[in-house]
Order: structure tokens, then sequence, then C-alpha cells
């Protein structure tokens, strides 16, 4: 069993918490923020760039980076030495997301004089969420403890989804990225199919597409789900006007309807750990209000009366 553990991605930590193996954790990554009470652990990560701005201004930063071939995250060399795990945890799905296998396979390299133990997660899909929940347990010592974690999410995830089967499906498009527009890939569909909806933008097991307006346009969704990678609440709020703006906005459907939503995209819907749960629940209550799911108010705000909506 492994003694000190280094995760390098939000939600392998949350994972490892809901394993009950916190105790573990010598270290994370400067993304890791929930569950409460990991402020005293060492973070071996950061951005090559800033972070502020716009999410147009974000963008044109990581493009730039990307293009260079170089990695829009550093490891601390040094922090990394000192902390000197046993296993770390990273993964290979996202060269956004977080630290990459090949560059923790450089540090460990450079700054290490023994190999630690990595697992590299990669999940794309909803049964890939629940593999690498199962990888991570294994990994820790702990595969009966990641067995009941799954069959307790699934069954949570399986309760809603039964409820939402014998109600009217609505058409949904779920953002990833506001500007440019980003549609929701991977588990995304999925996740709105157990929902009761029709996914309208985005295929199951695929990385999320870049889209136009067009194409919002031609969707003509019942629903919206704006749900940004790595942004919650409130600065999604303050980029919607590089959307709400467009020619074109007012007349779409969902618009009309008053069935806009912001999520915490942060700390729901992009991270593929046990949350992955909550965030089902909250796209169920947006697509099925009638239901009184009551999870909506948990991690999204409806614009029906606002300016975006």
């Amino acid at each position: 069993m492994p003694q000190r553990v280094l995760s390098l991605l939000p939600s392998a930590t949350e994972t490892i918490c809901a394993l009950g193996a916190r105790g573990m954790l010598a270290g994370i990554s400067h993304e890791c923020d929930h569950p409460p009470g990991l402020q005293g652990l060492p973070r071996i990560s950061g951005p090559k760039y800033p972070t502020d701005g716009t999410s147009y201004a974000i963008d044109q930063r990581v493009k730039a980076i990307l293009q260079e071939a170089l990695s829009i995250y550093r490891v601390d060399g040094a922090g990394l030495r000192a902390l000197r795990p046993d296993l770390i945890v990273t993964q290979s799905q996202c060269a956004v997301c977080a630290i990459s296998t090949d560059e923790l396979e450089d540090a460990v390299a450079e700054w290490l004089d023994y190999r630690p133990a990595i697992v590299s997660l990669g999940a794309g899909s909803l049964d890939g969420i629940w593999a690498d929940m199962r990888c991570i347990a294994e990994a820790l010592d702990l595969p009966h403890r990641g067995e009941a974690l799954v069959e307790a999410l699934q069954d949570r995830m399986a309760a809603t989804a039964e409820r939402c089967a014998a109600v009217e499906q609505a058409g949904i498009v779920c953002l990833e990225w506001l500007d440019p527009l980003m549609a929701g890939g991977n588990w995304m569909p999925e996740l709105v199919v157990r929902a009761g909806g029709r996914n309208l933008l985005g295929q199951a097991g695929q990385h999320s597409p870049w889209i136009g307006f067009d194409d919002l346009a031609a969707a003509d969704p019942d629903a919206i789900l704006i749900a940004p990678c790595g942004f919650g609440i409130a600065q999604t709020m303050a980029e919607l006007p590089a959307l709400t703006a467009t020619p074109g906005w007012a007349g779409l459907k969902a618009v009309r309807q008053g069935r806009v939503h912001v999520a915490d995209g942060s700390a729901y819907f992009n991270r593929p750990g046990p949350r992955i749960v909550e965030s089902f629940e909250i796209l169920a209550d947006i697509l099925h209000p009638e239901l009184g799911l009551g999870s909506c108010a948990a991690g999204s705000r409806n614009l029906r009366g606002s300016s975006g909506g």
C-alpha cells in the first residue's frame, strides 16, 4: 500500500478522499480544491500562463503555448524531490486539463533518484470515469472500497435516471467554452441521454468540438447549459456578453423560453470524479424542472429575467 501519494488531477484527489484515503495524500496540484481540508498540502504544479482575463484571451494563451509543443503547466521539481512520493496520479486525456504523463515522467527522471509508481487516467466516457475510480482504488490497494464507491454512485445515478425516463425529452446543447464556442463531448452526451434529454451537439466518447454560433442556432435547443471548463458561475456570468451579444441570441428557443442555465464547470460536469453524479442530478433538474428534483440550485443559475437571457 502506498504511503505518500501525489495527485496532480482534481478529480483524482476527490476520488482518493471519497475512498477514505485522505491520509495518504502528500501533495496535490494547483487546481485541487475539493473536498475541504486540503489547504495544508504542498502544491506541486502551476500554470505557465496568466489564468485571468476573458475566455478568448485564455484560449489564445493556451493555443500559443500548445502550438510551440510546450506544456501549459509546470512541475515544481524541487517540491517533487522534497515530497518523495511513492505513487503519482496524473492524466493522459487532455493537454489542457492537467499535467500529462509525458511531462511528469520527464520531471521524475530529472528530479528523483528512484521511480515512483505512476497511474495515468484517461476517462473520455462515463464508463471510463468508473474505470478510473477503480484504477485509483487498485493503486491504493483498496479495490473493495473502489467497487463500493462506484456501485453507490451508479445506484444514485440510476435512481434519478428512472424518474427522468417517463417524461418528455428536451433537446439541449451543453457549452464547454464561450469564446470560441465549444460543445460538450466525452461523457456529457451520455449524461444528457441518461437524464432523459436529447443531446444536439457533441458526440459521446469524443473530444469536445469547437462550434460556431450558426451551429447553435441551427440546433435551436429547448435548453442550453453553459458550463465552461475551469470556470465557476461568477466568472462565467462575467463572460456571458461574448455569447449573449451575438446577433440571433435572443431568438433562440431556449432563450425565449427562459431555459438557459449557467453551471459551475470547475466543480461539476468537466471534472470526472465522484461529483459527476451531482452534475448528472443538476442536469436532470435543468431538463425536467417539473419533477422537483431540487438539485439545480446547488450548482447552476437560471438566466431567466437577467441580462443573459
